[in-house]
């Protein structure tokens, strides 16, 4: 088997545009990710704005909505390191 170059990171992505993304995937408006969370809709806003920090609890709280791990919308830009085959 070839040995593959992973592909090239084209675009950075924001923790608030994380968010932003992973709801929009799953059809949710701010409106009702707000409902489901108990978190105002002027503050998921914010954060998908990134004026506001996500910060740990909120993350929990978010990811559990959007039913995804906390590290998805904490770690955007992670990047996984990649064996070479032998």
């Amino acid at each position: 088997m070839k040995v593959f170059r992973p592909a090239r990171k084209r675009i950075q992505v924001s923790v608030g545009e994380s968010v932003r993304i992973v709801r929009e995937l799953q059809g949710l408006s701010q409106n009702q990710l707000a409902q489901m969370t108990k978190i105002p809709q002027a503050t998921i806003s914010a954060i998908e704005n990134d004026r506001v920090r996500l910060g740990v609890e909120r993350a929990k709280v978010l990811a559990r909505a959007l039913k995804c791990h906390p590290a998805v919308l904490v770690f955007p830009g992670w990047e996984f390191p990649v064996e070479s085959a032998a």
